[in-house]
């Protein structure tokens, strides 16, 4: 196994989790929507802005592509990467896929106090948080249970609580042997460049 993907919507705590499992294994780490962003040189809300959804899911599908074929490497996908079934069929092939889901109402609230969130990323639709984020959900759910090997909920819990549980499921799963983590977890790393 190379690649341990990430995904879920976002506000599920992907770029949250994923330095910290990464240093637990003494794996790398990235981002993969702040790959897509230094790659375009603007951010992800501009290039729907300039160039629409089309061009940023190709440029997506592309930056997963390249990243999926990497090795010691946990990705936070972004939340619509599971759309192309291109890239999910990658994102078996490479390794372990967690899901992390929340409930709409963590996700809004995690949203509402996230700086980067209005700046960075656009709205999908222009309804309100709440009925965006279930309409949303409505569609990828089917999406994110195809891929994942397993899912792990993040409602009322601490970053580290998630990695140890995913730590523990891939163990268990015989998926993966961490062999490098016995807990406690380490300090994480900057994401590669």
């Amino acid at each position: 196994m190379s690649v341990i993907t990430l995904v879920g919507y976002r506000g599920t705590g992907k770029s949250s989790v994923a330095p910290l499992l990464a240093a637990a294994l003494n794996w790398h780490w990235v981002d993969s929507d702040v790959e897509i962003e230094s790659y375009a040189g603007c951010s992800i809300r501009r290039i729907f802005e300039t160039r629409g959804e089309s061009t940023f899911r190709e440029l997506e599908r592309k930056t997963m592509a390249s990243l999926l074929g990497e090795s010691r490497l946990v990705i936070a996908a972004g939340g619509g990467a599971v759309l192309d079934p291109t890239t999910r069929s990658l994102m078996s092939a490479a390794g372990p896929v967690v899901w992390l889901r929340a409930r709409v109402q963590t996700i809004a609230q995690r949203l509402a106090h996230d700086t980067t969130t209005a700046a960075l990323r656009p709205a999908l639709s222009g309804s309100d948080p709440i009925e965006e984020i279930g309409t949303i959900l409505r569609q990828r759910v089917p999406l994110y249970e195809q891929v994942a090997t397993f899912a792990v909920d993040t409602d009322e819990r601490s970053v580290e609580e998630v990695v140890e549980e995913i730590l523990l499921r891939l163990k268990r799963s015989g998926v993966f042997e961490p062999s490098v983590w016995s807990g406690p977890l380490p300090n994480p790393l900057p994401p590669r460049r």
